[in-house]
Formats: structure tokens, sequence, C-alpha cells
């Protein structure tokens, strides 16, 4: 079905999805390389990758909100079980490569890397930049955090609203059940009436049946007696 808004959001998610793995790959690489966590390119790198993910993780949403109102009845909607499987495993499976992609914005460069760093005596000297890339990632770590909370009370947000929209449906379904044996009983009612009308309607009939009976065999008396005595008036005059 064209008009599914699943089917629309769905195909936005993976554009976007196939739009994200080349920049976390990217993204990766300049990470590898980078002597600080402060390099200019890794900065815009990340930032690049965040801001997908961030608009990746809002059509995501739509998607888990399509799945959970049709998940409770799919044929309602004209959906098959095994195409609301479907859905579930690719919101899952999206969902999984987004949380990968956003774990990995959460380490910090490598603190292996020994570029820049002088050597003395065998022993490697801390770089100065080291401390500020210490201060970087844990501002880096709890901005993502932020951002993780963000997206779950948003997503509980929307569990919420699907819950509310859920319970309204089932308030809306015992109403009509209600409304429909409120029916049956007036079509009870109005067959029994209409029952009563017929049988009066015939027993009516059947009374003036009989009257319009008698009054004729009481006319056809009159008339014959009344032809009699003129027979007999005729015979004596």
């Amino acid at each position: 079905n064209h008009d599914d808004p699943f089917l629309q959001v769905q195909a936005d998610v993976l554009s976007a999805l196939n739009t994200s793995r080349p920049l976390f790959a990217s993204y990766l690489r300049i990470r590898s390389s980078a002597s600080s966590a402060t390099s200019p390119e890794l900065r815009e790198a990340r930032s690049e990758l965040e801001q997908q993910l961030q608009d990746l993780g809002q059509d995501l949403e739509d998607l888990i909100e399509s799945v959970k109102a049709v998940e409770h009845d799919p044929y309602r909607f004209g959906l098959e079980i095994d195409e609301v499987e479907r859905r579930r495993r690719l919101v899952k499976d999206v969902g999984d490569e987004v949380q990968n992609m956003r774990g990995e914005l959460l380490r910090a460069v490598n603190d292996a890397q020994t570029k820049g760093k002088g050597v003395v005596n065998g022993d490697v000297l801390p770089d100065p930049a080291s401390f500020e890339e210490d201060e970087y990632a844990a501002f880096e770590q709890e901005r993502q955090q932020e951002l993780m909370h963000e997206q779950d009370e948003a997503l509980d947000g929307v569990f919420k609203t699907v819950g509310n929209l859920r319970q309204q449906a089932d308030d809306m379904g015992r109403e009509l059940e209600e409304q429909g044996e409120l029916l049956n009983d007036v079509d009870n009612v109005a067959d029994r009436v209409g029952g009563k009308l017929q049988t009066g309607l015939k027993k009516m009939g059947y009374v003036i049946k009989k009257n319009e009976d008698r009054w004729s065999s009481c006319c056809i008396g009159v008339l014959i007696f009344v032809l009699i005595l003129l027979l007999v008036l005729l015979l004596v005059l």
C-alpha cells in the first residue's frame, strides 16, 4: 500500500542510514589517526555524524510509533502478522546500528597513540594536550549521555501516547458494543409490538367480516318478506 505511512518513513530511515554509514566510517578513520581529541577535522566529523544520527533517531521514533499502533490489531489495518514481525525486526536492527554508532561517539581518542609525544629513556612523556583531551572526552561523554537520555524520554512519551490511544480505542469499542446491544433490544421490542399489531388487525378484520355477513343476511330476509307481502296484496286485490 503506497499510502502506508510506515513505508514512507521506512524509505526515509533507510536513506538516512545509508548516509550515516560512510560518515561513521569516516569518523572512525579520522579518530584512529587523530593525535588530539580537539582536532578540527575530528570535531567536524563528529558534529556531522551526530547531526545525522539525531535526524535518523527522529525518523526511527516515528517508525516505532507506527509499529506500536498496529501490532495489537494488524488485521484492522490490512496487515498480516509476518509484515508486523518484519517491521519489528527492521526497527530493532536500525536501532541497534544507531546505538552502536552512538556508542563509538562516546569513546575518546585512543590514549595509546603517541603521535606528537616525546620519548625520554624509553618512557612516553605526557602530552600537554592530553589534559585538554581528558576534559573534552568527559564533556563529550556527558553530552552523549544527555542526548541518549532525551531520546529515551521522547520514546517514553511516544509509548505513553500510543498507550492512551489504545485505551481510547478500547473505550470506544466498548461503547459501540453497548450501543449495539441497545439497538438489538429496540429491534426486539419493535418486533414484538409489530406482531401484536398484526394479530389485532387480523382479529379486527375477522369481526368486521362477521358483522358484514350478519347485516347482509338481515337485508336479504327483509327483502324476501317485502316481496311476499307484495304478492299477497296483489292476490287479494
